[in-house]
């Protein structure tokens, strides 16, 4: 039986609204992946480590606290001073484009969606986009 990619759905910092999160989970175990998702209110610390003791292909992060400039290049820190670089990692919420363009650029988010976005897309650029040292041999 071949491996399905694992994916941490995880809401950083104190939003309390986690339907998207939801809705996004249930779209990606739908697709096959096998999903975690951590609950509410998770500092960048214990996202980290979640997707460490996990062992997780893809980091799903939901955000619309606004927070998404501190917190997300946050993650991104914690998860280099763990040595881990081959997590691909996505983010959804509230985003204006100029600052998605930065945490693409600057932090190592690959992919950040806003409202509406298809989840059709999320899942076949995880698929496209899951980091191949990782996910060898994994089921798509």
């Amino acid at each position: 039986m071949e491996r399905k990619i694992r994916v941490l759905v995880a809401k950083p910092g104190l939003d309390g609204h986690d339907r998207g999160a939801k809705v996004i989970a249930r779209a990606l175990r739908d697709a096959g992946m096998e999903v975690v998702y951590t609950g509410l209110q998770q500092t960048p610390q214990m996202i980290v480590d979640a997707a460490l003791q996990e062992d997780v292909d893809v980091i799903g992060l939901s955000i619309l606290s606004g927070a998404h400039m501190t917190l997300l290049p946050k993650i991104s820190e914690l998860l280099r001073e763990a040595g881990v670089d081959d997590v691909l990692v996505v983010a959804g919420g509230i985003i204006s484009d100029t600052d998605a363009e930065i945490l693409r650029n600057e932090h190592g988010i690959a992919a950040v969606y806003g409202p509406g976005a298809s989840t059709n897309e999320i899942v076949e650029f995880i698929r496209s986009n899951v980091k191949p040292e990782r996910f060898s041999g994994a089921e798509v």
